[in-house]
């Protein structure tokens, strides 16, 4: 089934919605649509709101004011089962602290959302073995978290969200404190991730280099059928914007290539946040080339 034209109605919507703490406003009056195979970057600096959006995407939270609409179903309607049935099937969260069960294998974490959700014995290890080959993890499936480097860590937690391909997948912050070339095998995957199984994504980041890698590079199959990420033209560039926040409002809403002409004080701040010089950063078209090699070996 084609994702992206098959349904006209969003991945995500929100309308006019209101989140506070104790009176104090987290997010006030944020209304978007996300479209389907879009991805959208949300960026902002640390307590702006970013990760509290994700989490009433997904309906760990709800909203004081207004309404999210999860490919048309109004979240604050569902009942429990309702709204556990969409984060196991319809939704994946890469969340950005450890979210591992230590005491269970690779193949035992990523198996266990679907085994909680009723999944065929025989389904269930199509899927596994699947995203497992798809992250790079492929050989590793009786380890224990605890026997994984921090980059493996990283993917396996993405192979979690991502077994049985979810229709929309919510990312935050998946690269902090990776090593820059594990950062750049996680970013490969999220570019697979979208291009190749037309995922809508709403992806979580402060790290504004991230937004150029993710919005000017697609994923495709060479004549061979090898999966390669390339470089695309201005006319063939992946359905993406961007959105700041900025004290819990939007900010800026629109274009890659307008938020890197804005002189708002949002983006400008962002990018002066963003002072390393990323042109020199090597790319390799496989992200498990044996050539890439972290700088520090994360534990």
């Amino acid at each position: 089934m084609d994702r992206v034209n098959s349904n006209p109605t969003p991945a995500i919507e929100f309308r006019n919605v209101y989140l506070s703490f104790d009176e104090k406003p987290a997010l006030v009056d944020i209304s978007f649509r996300l479209e389907r195979g879009e991805m959208i970057f949300l960026t902002g600096i640390s307590g702006s709101g970013k990760s509290m959006l994700l989490r009433l995407a997904i309906g760990l939270l709800k909203p004081d004011a207004g309404k999210i609409l999860i490919e048309g179903r109004e979240i604050e309607t569902l009942d429990e089962s309702e709204l556990l049935a969409i984060r196991g099937g319809l939704m994946g969260i890469v969340f950005q602290e450890d979210s591992l069960f230590s005491g269970l294998t690779v193949y035992e974490n990523v198996a266990y959302r679907l085994e909680e959700h009723g999944w065929d014995q025989e389904e269930i290890e199509k899927a596994v073995s699947e995203v497992l080959q798809f992250v790079g993890l492929q050989g590793e499936e009786e380890k224990l978290p605890e026997e994984l480097s921090g980059g493996m860590k990283r993917r396996l937690e993405i192979a979690r969200a991502m077994v049985g391909w979810p229709a929309i997948m919510l990312y935050d912050e998946p690269t902090n404190s990776l090593d820059p070339i594990m950062a750049i095998q996680v970013l490969d995957l999220v570019i697979r991730a979208r291009d190749l199984n037309h995922i809508s994504s709403l992806y979580v980041t402060k790290k504004i280099h991230e937004i150029s890698h993710l919005a000017n590079l697609i994923a495709s199959r060479s004549d061979k059928g090898e999966i390669v990420i390339i470089e695309t033209p201005p006319d063939k560039l992946p359905k993406t914007r961007i959105i700041v926040l900025e004290q819990g409002r939007i900010a800026f809403n629109g274009p890659v290539e307008e938020f890197q002409k804005s002189e708002l004080p949002a983006v400008r701040e962002l990018m002066t946040l963003d002072r390393h010089e990323h042109s020199k950063d090597p790319y390799f078209a496989d992200p498990w080339d044996k050539r890439r090699r972290p700088k520090e070996k994360l534990l």
